[in-house]
């Protein structure tokens, strides 16, 4: 095979299995993957050629397993080079991969196991097989689980096997599918804020031509230098373009965290040029220095926020959205004295930070933007593989998500709704022709749900088509954009603006653990006593801090009532999507009596 460069592109690729094959052939001997090895407690190196060899064990064990081309197997693990082999794998084999939450409800995974017709699945511990099983029915078409850390023995007769048993121990020839970039490569499960999930079907070209386009986006002047550090779920296509693909097809390395609570460790040893996040990371990481800086002295204080503002001006004149102020000519210092500390802790070599997946607060973009760290929001669905607007070193407006990816086109239709033609729109929904036809129009625009607008070539989201409010005085409120506002409020961890069709809004409030202690001390209340989050006084006080938060908003935004609580709403118990959002319809019927009762 002719040596290509080490960009390799959506046309040259042809497939995703192609292109896995193009890079361990071009690059063996260079840096892959790394993880931590928690046996010998150390970072493992995996290179392109390793990662072939153990592909090709992968495809020896599903072509044991008498599957036919276009077969589904799904993967229930965390990311890992297993995920990759396993994937990669069944790709060459023409197989469709279905990717699944690891930390998804037992019932909704064995939902989307019988929905796809799965027949073998990849999972992470006997633990989630255990839990499964009570799930399974007859009716469900799966034949083979492979357990990845299995610590149990499972008989040759059985439905489970170990991996080290399933895996064959030598590596073979690595197949490619080649063929049809047109072609279902992948059935991804939507985990939408209502309803079951649906299944977006993805073509091999849908995740490559995106690829490629965010990496025109991103910029590569030397891959060997790009390592990304990967801790969002691959089952997610958000971090499974931006995260596998795109470094696949620069020939960049990946390293794979620990865990989100390792994080800031992680981020020390592996130092990444690239992350892809979602705003919740940037919005944790501002609560604990707004916490931490309560705590230092005035002229600290002081120098933080004069570093933060003269890098914000900095910025916002290098980007030519701002006039030169005199005191730009602080800036350097400010970086060299606030900012850099801020940057170490990010590993010091932080290029850039792709978010999306929400909106990121003005105050959190402006302050870290400030601080040095580029981060770029991209905005996109899973329907379209996903991204179809990101910002970019050449252009980086925070109040928007950057500009359209090359070769998608973008338009505004009926009720300024954001629509998306182009390679990247999936090619429906599986099993399901009525959800396609009333996402698409009847001219083929993919229909995203979101209101925007198109300036100067930036897209603006301006809110959800079906997450406004309405009052019962016809008023109309964006609650997700009050939420955010809320939660920068270091008291706050989560928060839910109710009111549809009511008189004036209510809260669902998630108070911070780490600060609740010293807010009920505050009032004169035992903190661990559940009663003291009824208490007036201290409902009537974070209802003003509630006020302060929202001061920016109008006058009938205003909330008068709050339920208060401790528990976090969480992935594990179905109440937020894998990307942090909170799925607003579970939560109102959750708590259903409170909402009545503040009514």
């Amino acid at each position: 095979m002719e040596i290509l460069p080490q960009l390799i592109p959506c046309n040259t690729a042809g497939t995703l299995d192609r292109l896995f094959r193009i890079r361990c052939l071009t690059s063996p001997d260079r840096l892959a993957y790394r993880y931590y090895d928690r046996e010998s407690k150390s970072w493992q190196k995996v290179t392109w050629g390793e990662m072939a060899a153990l592909t090709s064990r992968f495809q020896q064990g599903l072509q044991n397993e008498g599957l036919k081309a276009g077969d589904r197997v799904a993967i229930q693990l965390k990311n890992s080079i297993e995920w990759i082999a396993f994937e990669q794998a069944a790709l060459g084999l023409g197989l469709v991969v279905v990717p699944l939450y690891v930390d998804d409800r037992p019932d909704n995974t064995a939902y989307i196991l019988k929905d796809a017709g799965v027949k073998v699945l990849l999972l992470n511990d006997d633990r989630q097989w255990q839990a499964l099983l009570k799930d399974v029915d007859e009716d469900c078409k799966l034949r083979r689980v492979i357990i990845v850390n299995s610590k149990q023995e499972y008989g040759e007769e059985g439905m489970a096997r170990a991996l080290q048993d399933w895996l064959p121990s030598e590596p073979g020839f690595l197949q490619e599918r080649g063929g049809d970039p047109d072609k279902l490569a992948s059935i991804v499960y939507t985990s939408g804020t209502t309803g079951r999930p649906k299944g977006v079907m993805l073509s091999h070209r849908n995740i490559l031509f995106d690829a490629e386009g965010l990496l025109k986006k991103i910029g590569v002047d030397d891959p060997h230098t790009l390592e990304f550090l990967s801790f969002l779920p691959l089952s997610h296509m958000y971090e499974r373009t931006i995260g596998y693909y795109v470094p696949m097809m620069a020939g960049a390395s990946v390293s794979y965290a620990r865990s989100v609570q390792q994080l800031a460790e992680d981020f020390q040893t592996v130092k990444p040029s690239i992350i892809v996040t979602v705003p919740r990371i940037f919005e944790r990481f501002y609560d604990k220095m707004q916490q931490k800086l309560a705590k230092q002295s005035i002229i600290s204080r002081a120098m933080f926020r004069l570093a933060v503002y003269t890098g914000w001006k900095n910025f916002k004149y290098q980007q030519k959205i701002g006039w030169f102020h005199p005191v730009i000519l602080l800036n350097p210092l400010m970086q060299k004295l606030v900012a850099s500390k801020i940057q170490q802790l990010l590993g010091g070599r932080l290029r850039l930070a792709a978010s999306g997946g929400a909106a990121l607060p003005e105050a959190v973009a402006r302050t870290f933007v400030g601080l040095g760290v580029n981060i770029f929001q991209g905005y996109g669905m899973t329907e379209s593989s996903p991204a179809v607007a990101m910002n970019s070193f050449h252009r980086n407006i925070p109040a928007s998500v950057g500009e359209k990816v090359p070769g998608v086109e973008l338009r505004i239709g009926e009720n300024d709704e954001l629509q998306v033609k182009g390679p990247v729109v999936m090619l429906g929904y599986w099993n399901n022709h009525q959800a396609t036809s009333e996402v698409m129009t009847a001219d083929g625009w993919l229909k995203t749900g979101d209101k925007a607008e198109i300036k100067d070539g930036m897209v603006y989201i301006t809110g959800r088509i079906k997450d406004i409010l309405v009052m019962s005085n016809g008023e109309k409120i964006p609650p997700v954009d009050m939420e955010q506002a809320i939660t920068l409020q270091p008291e706050f961890e989560q928060a839910l603006i109710v009111g549809e069709g009511k008189s004036y809004l209510s809260a669902l409030v998630v108070l911070n653990g780490d600060t609740w202690p010293h807010l009920a001390q505050e009032h004169g209340l035992d903190p661990l006593d559940p009663e003291s989050l009824n208490d007036k006084k201290l409902q009537s006080s974070v209802l003003k801090k509630i006020a302060t938060a929202l001061h920016d908003f109008p006058g009938y935004a205003k909330v008068r009532r709050v339920h208060l609580t401790l528990q976090p709403w969480t992935i594990e118990d179905g109440l937020m999507t894998p990307t942090l959002k909170i799925k607003r319809a579970v939560v109102v019927e959750k708590f259903k009596k409170e909402i009545e009762a503040m009514y």
